[in-house]
Order: structure tokens, then sequence, then C-alpha cells
């Protein structure tokens, strides 16, 4: 029954239009609904305006630079490079437009009376209240607010040097120096980045671990090629203190200065202001509303949750499924139907690249691994660095990985569609390795999950891998 005491109504109100938000509404309408879609200033998508795209922009400058030492190993002389900071900055800021730009064309294919420029909050479980003062009366809401930086108490009040990923990408120039705090994706990949663009970067974590890698074996291999860019400082949390021209951290016993600090320790949910309290949602103890994660429901309300939001998976395909799946099912309530969600899929951009997927070790019967030290293809492209996991079940059936090596971001979505498709070691050895590919890699992992597996293998899959390989 429609409330005709709001300004406006709807099946399926949308709040956000990031990357979930967008693919929400699209679900939505899909599905019959009537939308609208609540952003504070469509201003686009996360990825394309601080994260993703940007930050690979620069991976793309930093390692067009580190080339520069492979084509002289090669026998190609080439003077000593000079980076010219101010236009690695502009060429990354013009491209970054650029890929925003677009994301906010996307907006023009929502057709009129849908998008609604204002803030929203809610007022009761199936009413929003906008920045204006509108009421908006829905049968079903999403919320798609995304994630904010988390900058820890020490450094917030240290002024503008002191950065995130929402103003790192601003910077005129490239600094002389900088710390990172967080080893995490974000944090590893730029200090790397900056760090060969000739910038003194040293990282820090409370942790021990590089880019969460599971497996130890693989994080102890990357460590080792990673430190040869970037200052490692794990196990550490040191305290900033501003100075006149940087900031100086301090930690056990030692202290240097820095031109600037980029803190990547994480995100949180952006539900500020979104008064969950007149939802009426159970939250946790972060603040995030209890959710299902095969429909997305918030408890039995007709609220739903997806993408950055609720700090479950936040990585780009996975926000844009969720988005699909919560708005399907805000359409369709109350007739949800639960969705069979992908395995844990993560790459981290860093040299070499770092991809997760699936089950980590210690949830898998058999392991195998690959040393890619002298790897052929790798070898001859001077990229022989690094190791790989695959995983399997006790019948040899793979069903995770953890890889450090050249080429991971493409070798993680042929084990991706593998594991998904229910496939064994023998399976996978049974495809065609064209010589000498990356790919080839696999293969010493694969035999070994084969060989304890029990698995029969053919005469010419037994053979080894030719010279080299």
């Amino acid at each position: 029954m429609t409330d005709t005491s709001a300004d406006l109504t709807c099946d399926v109100a949308i709040i956000g239009a990031g990357t979930a938000g967008l693919a929400a509404e699209r679900a939505a309408r899909r599905a019959g609904a009537r939308t609208l879609l609540i952003d504070d200033g469509f201003g686009g998508t996360l990825c394309a305006t601080t994260g993703c795209m940007p930050s690979k922009l620069l991976i793309a400058a930093a390692q067009a630079h580190a080339d520069l030492d492979k084509a002289r190993l090669m026998g190609i002389d080439i003077p000593a490079a000079q980076v010219d900071g101010s236009r690695v900055m502009q060429r990354l800021r013009a491209e970054r437009d650029r890929f925003a730009a677009a994301t906010r064309k996307g907006f023009e294919d929502i057709p009129d009376g849908i998008r609604i420029d204002s803030r929203a909050r809610f007022a009761a479980p199936d009413r929003l209240e906008l920045g204006d003062g509108r009421q908006v009366a829905a049968r079903a809401v999403v919320i798609a607010t995304g994630s904010r930086p988390v900058i820890p108490g020490p450094y917030r009040d240290l002024g503008p040097r002191v950065m995130t990923n929402e103003t790192i990408f601003e910077m005129q120039d490239l600094p002389a120096s900088m710390a990172v705090i967080g080893a995490g994706p974000l944090g590893a990949e730029l200090a790397q980045a900056f760090a060969r663009l000739r910038v003194r970067v040293a990282l820090f974590d409370e942790g021990d671990r590089l880019v969460k890698i599971r497996c130890d074996r693989i994080h102890e291999v990357f460590r080792d090629v990673y430190s040869r860019d970037v200052a490692l400082h794990l196990g550490c949390a040191p305290e900033p203190q501003a100075k006149d021209d940087g900031i100086r951290l301090s930690w056990d016993g030692q202290h240097q200065d820095f031109d600037c600090v980029l803190v990547a320790t994480g995100r949180a949910p952006k539900l500020e202001g979104l008064n969950l309290e007149a939802a009426g949602l159970a939250l946790d103890d972060k603040g995030v509303p209890d959710f299902d994660r095969k429909t997305l429901q918030c408890g039995s309300r007709a609220i739903f949750i997806a993408g950055d939001a609720d700090a479950d998976a936040p990585v780009l395909h996975e926000a844009s499924l969720e988005g699909a799946i919560a708005g399907a099912n805000a359409a369709r309530y109350p007739d949800m139907t639960p969705a069979d969600r992908p395995p844990l899929f993560t790459i981290t951009f860093t040299d070499p690249p770092v991809a997760a997927i699936g089950a980590g070790p210690k949830d898998c019967a058999l392991n195998g691994f690959a040393d890619y030290s002298d790897q052929g293809r790798a070898r001859i492209e001077a990229s022989n660095q690094g190791m790989l996991r695959l995983g399997a079940d006790a019948q040899g059936r793979l069903i995770g990985a953890d890889l450090a090596v050249p080429g991971a971001d493409h070798l993680a979505h042929l084990l991706v569609a593998a594991i998904m498709n229910g496939s064994t070691a023998r399976d996978l050895l049974d495809v065609p390795f064209y010589h000498p590919t990356l790919e080839e890699g696999l293969k010493p992992a694969l035999r070994e999950i084969c060989k304890a597996a029990g698995l029969e293998l053919s005469a010419a899959r037994d053979s080894g891998n030719p010279p080299g390989a």
C-alpha cells in the first residue's frame, strides 16, 4: 500500500551511488521495481576516484621506471633516468579524472526522476528523510554508502602532511620521503610504487604480515623480495610528532623524519548520519547491521546492505555482486533468493603481485608449492622470484591458492575458474600448457598434489617440465 503522506514513494530506495549502489539500482529496476537512487553529490565510484584506478596509475609509472634496470641487465644501455614527479602526478590525475568522468557519465543512463542528489537518513524502517526535509516512503531500502579511511588517534591532528588514499593523489609533486602506516594491500602497493619512483619510503605495521599473506612460506619469500624496495618495520607502532618541515616517527628507540605520512590502516563502513536506530536494526560492536551474507538482508527488516558498507569483502567485484543480490532481493521482498557466493578472491598489485583464492593452507588437506626463482619464462624476463601454493582436499580437488609470483594477477584467474569448476590437480594438468609461459610454473605444485592424493598421471603429464620451465 502506497504511503500517501510521504513526498516521494518507491518500491526500493538505494542510499549510495558507488559500485554496489549502482548495481543494486539496476538489479531492482530489472526486477520490475520502482527505484530511487539517493547520493550526496554523485561524485563517482571509490574505485575510479581514489582507489583502484589512481593507485594503478602510480604503480604503472613506478613499474616503467623499474623496468629500466631490467633493460640494462639485458644489455640495453640507458642513462640514469630523471623522475619528474610533477609530470607523474599530472598524468595520474588526468587519467584518473577521465575514469571518474566515465563513471559519472553512467549516471545519465539512469532515467530522470530516479536520481536524487541529497543526504538520506532513516526516519523509520520504511521511511527516509532527505537533507531538504522531504520524506521517502520505500517498501525496501538498500544501504550502499561505502566506506571511509580510518585514521588512528595519534595521526588525526597532525595537519595536511598526514594523508589517506582520499588525499594522496592530489600531491602536486613527489615527496623526498614518506612513511606508510599499514602493510595491507593499499599500503604495500603505494609504498613500493613511491619507493620505485625514488621516494625514500618506510612501511610500518603493528602486525607481522605483508598484504595479509596467509602462507608462512610464501610470506617469507615475498618479504625478502619486497624489502629490496621498501624499508620494513613490522611488529611496531611508531609514535608520530609534527615538525616544522615534516613528521617525526619514533619506535624502538629509533626515530626518523619524513616529509609526509600515508595512513593506510584500513577503511570503516560509512554509516554515520543514517540514524540506524530508527531503522530498528541490530548492530554489531562496530556499528554495522547484522545481515545474512547470502541474501544481504539486515535482520528481519526489508532493509539490505551491500558493498563496503557491510565490512565483508571490500573489493570491487564483490561490491558489484552484493549490490546485484541486494537489489534483486529488495525488489522481490519477501520472496528472496539466497545466492551462492564465489570463493575468496583478492589481488594486490605489488611486484610480484600477491593473490589469495579460496581456502588457506590450514584448511586444505593437501598443499603443493612451486618456486619461481628459476622458472623459465620468469627468468627470461628477469622477474624470476616468488613462490605459490595450491591447496586441495584429500581427493586432489583444488580448493585454495596463495600466490606471490610474476603474473599472479593473471594466473589467479585461471585458478579461481578451476576451483569454481571443481577441478582436480590432474584436471588442470590435462590442460595444455604452452612453452615457455608463466603458467607452466604451476606444474610442480599440481604434481605434488596429485602424488599426495594418489592421482595417476599419464607419462606425458609426469615427465617434468621442459628445461628451465
